[in-house]
């Protein structure tokens, strides 16, 4: 994983969007997505969906589930968010 806190989000982003697109089975660059919309809300993200999207993430970023509380999973809500979380989770784990 690359250092610094610039570069962790980016990566962080990359792992993020890549793993959103693979989910949500869809044809649109994972680029394509607004960090800021609600996954489930706006793009339809089951639940079932979203424990295999973090399950994902968490694998490609090292970062292991069990650093999420209940609440914590609960209120990653937008890519954002999930984003965010694993950029802290990576950078204590650092």
């Amino acid at each position: 994983m690359t250092t610094g806190k610039g570069s962790m989000h980016a990566e962080m982003e990359k792992i993020t969007r890549d793993g959103f697109a693979r989910v949500m089975a869809s044809e649109d660059e994972a680029g394509g997505y607004d960090l800021d919309m609600d996954m489930a809300e706006d793009y339809g993200l089951t639940s079932i969906d979203k424990v295999i999207f973090l399950n994902s993430v968490c694998d490609a970023s090292g970062v292991p589930v069990s650093s999420f509380t209940d609440e914590d999973l609960a209120d990653l809500r937008s890519l954002r968010d999930v984003i965010e979380a694993l950029a802290s989770h990576a950078e204590t784990a650092a």
